[in-house]
């Protein structure tokens, strides 16, 4: 059995960390996804996988083929981090991600069928086991300038990953979820406006990293 382990962060070097956390206590990079809002100047030159160039599932399909191109920008990670390039997701517009959750936001095709492609990242995330209500948290984390981590962690590895993340500064739930409810968001609206560059850099400035208790 396994178990999906999400956190989002406001850094992200944060979810750099994780991630590599996670495959140090033994997560398989194919188990685990990352998705980050392309804002970030750690991005610069990531344009493995452009979304304007393939459809949803050739985009998914192409992971294994990006870790030249990435992997020169980002350093010798290796794993999902090698993996990482640009493509849309529904209600996002232009992420820098790599995974199984990016994969499944995009619209992969699965056993004949396209997963994800009508939910775009909430979708994806429900589709994994995700609650609704943190789905929409996590999508709006993103769409404000966050990245999130996802993995499928197997029961024997479960406690070594919690402790792995929880050492790493990520996003309260409760916390930031009340913030944006407090300001007049209730759920992820895929129709919104992207955040500007503008929006995305006053968004960090109010909330920097904030340390999860859970």
């Amino acid at each position: 059995m396994s178990k999906i382990i999400t956190r989002l962060f406001d850094s992200f070097a944060d979810a750099e960390r994780a991630v590599i956390e996670l495959e140090r206590v033994g997560v398989s990079h194919n188990d685990i996804s990352l998705v980050s809002h392309k804002s970030d100047k750690r991005h610069e030159g990531v344009k493995a996988r452009e979304p304007h160039d393939h459809t949803a599932g050739e985009a998914g399909a192409r992971d294994a083929g990006v870790g030249a191109a990435a992997g020169g920008v980002l350093g010798a990670a290796g794993g999902v981090l090698a993996g990482l390039g640009l493509l849309a997701i529904p209600g996002l517009g232009p992420v820098v991600a790599a995974g199984w959750l990016a994969s499944a936001a995009v619209g992969t095709l699965v056993g004949g069928a396209v997963v994800g492609a009508a939910g775009g990242l909430v979708g994806a995330l429900t589709h994994a086991g995700v609650s609704k209500e943190e789905a929409d948290f996590y999508a709006e984390g993103v769409r404000r300038g966050g990245t999130l981590v996802s993995a499928k962690v197997d029961d024997d590895k479960l406690g070594s990953a919690e402790v792995a993340l929880n050492a790493i500064p990520y996003v309260d739930i409760a916390t930031r979820g009340a913030a944006y409810r407090q300001s007049g968001w209730s759920s992820f609206d895929p129709e919104a406006a992207p955040y500007t560059d503008d929006e995305i850099a006053s968004e960090r400035a109010r909330y920097g990293t904030v340390k999860a208790t859970k």
